[in-house]
């Protein structure tokens, strides 16, 4: 059993990364566009925590991508390989 590969999963890499991406939006849009007076108390945080989640998305993004191409260009050397 320890021979078989585990089924990719069923949701894309890239759902957590574009999590983060919308949480930047969110805190972007009420750290610098916003005009609601409610919001200015925490415009700060708002503002801090845009550049944090921006910041962790593109990373986690690149990371993602990064190792989904790992895991391509691994699975068509195996496919290669196992061809010949």
């Amino acid at each position: 059993m320890p021979d078989k590969q585990t089924p990719p999963p069923q949701i894309s890499p890239y759902l957590f990364p574009l999590g983060l991406a919308c949480f930047a939006v969110w805190f972007f849009y009420d750290g610098w566009i916003t005009t609601d007076v409610e919001m200015q108390k925490h415009l700060l945080f708002n503002r801090v925590g845009s550049v944090i989640f921006t910041v962790w998305a593109v990373f986690d993004f690149l990371r993602t991508r990064r190792s989904e191409r790992e895991r391509k260009a691994r699975q068509q050397a195996e496919g290669e390989t196992a061809g010949s």
